[in-house]
């Protein structure tokens, strides 16, 4: 019998279909101690590995399978979630299967769901600056085979706009291939800027032709709920997961 998810977790509010699943973990419900307490999922930012173990196995017990853990490097590369392994280079991944667990790993950046309106597919990405620069949420998109229209997205946990503050190669990054994108970064201090991650991946996802949109009203550096790498640099990673259900 499966377990119910720890109640500090959070569940996506979205118009999905029933047999669209999804559930984004926070700090709370695990055995891991210090910088890493308690749910920290990662295996690569220095926690011991059997709390990571003990970690996973939690999240588990609230799941049909075991995730497909990526390894995520900030690119735009969406593996199918079948097709995936733990050493898989990519920062997004899909599925049209039953008990496919999609899962991507955040500690500021902001996880995107998506779902295909019928529950056909659900997908997943892990979007920083870089990604959301360089295509990730128009990789998935595209992976998710359906009309753009035919789709609807939530964003999760991430860090705010009055919390990330950038430079200007951050904001170039964005404004030489979309002037629009200027709307996003506010002026702080010293040539820096506020950058709204959540806005940018709003007009990336309209861009794509996503237009049912929702989520965007967690700020990881400044909720303790969360981990967060701005805030505390030595620190966990939360899991975002999408699956489908059979009909």
């Amino acid at each position: 019998m499966r377990g119910a998810p720890h109640p500090d977790w959070v569940v996506p509010d979205w118009p999905a279909a029933r047999r669209v699943r999804s559930l984004v973990t926070t700090r709370s419900g695990g055995v891991s101690s210090g910088a890493f307490a308690s749910l920290n999922l990662s295996a690569r930012v220095g926690d011991d590995p059997g709390c990571v173990s003990r970690n996973r196995a939690i999240l588990r017990a609230c799941l049909p399978a075991e995730p497909a853990w990526i390894r995520q490097v900030h690119g735009t590369a969406v593996i199918d979630a079948a097709q995936a392994t733990s050493e898989s280079e990519a920062d997004g991944a899909v599925t049209r299967l039953s008990g496919r667990v999609c899962a991507v790993m955040t500690a500021d950046c902001l996880p995107v769901f998506l779902s295909e309106r019928t529950g056909r597919s659900a997908g997943i990405a892990h979007a920083g600056w870089r990604g959301l620069a360089g295509g990730i949420i128009e990789s998935a998109v595209r992976a998710m085979g359906a009309p753009p229209g035919d789709l609807l997205a939530y964003i999760g946990p991430g860090i705010s706009a009055s919390c990330y503050e950038v430079g200007e190669d951050v904001r170039n990054a964005f404004v030489d291939e979309d002037a629009s994108a200027a709307a996003s970064f506010a002026p702080c201090r010293d040539g820096k800027y506020f950058a709204d991650l959540y806005a940018l991946a709003r007009a990336r996802l309209a861009a794509a032709g996503v237009t049912e949109v929702r989520g965007g009203e967690f700020c990881t550096a400044s909720d303790e709920r969360f981990f967060s790498f701005r805030r505390d640099r030595t620190t966990g990673r939360m899991a975002s997961l999408i699956w489908l259900e059979d009909d």
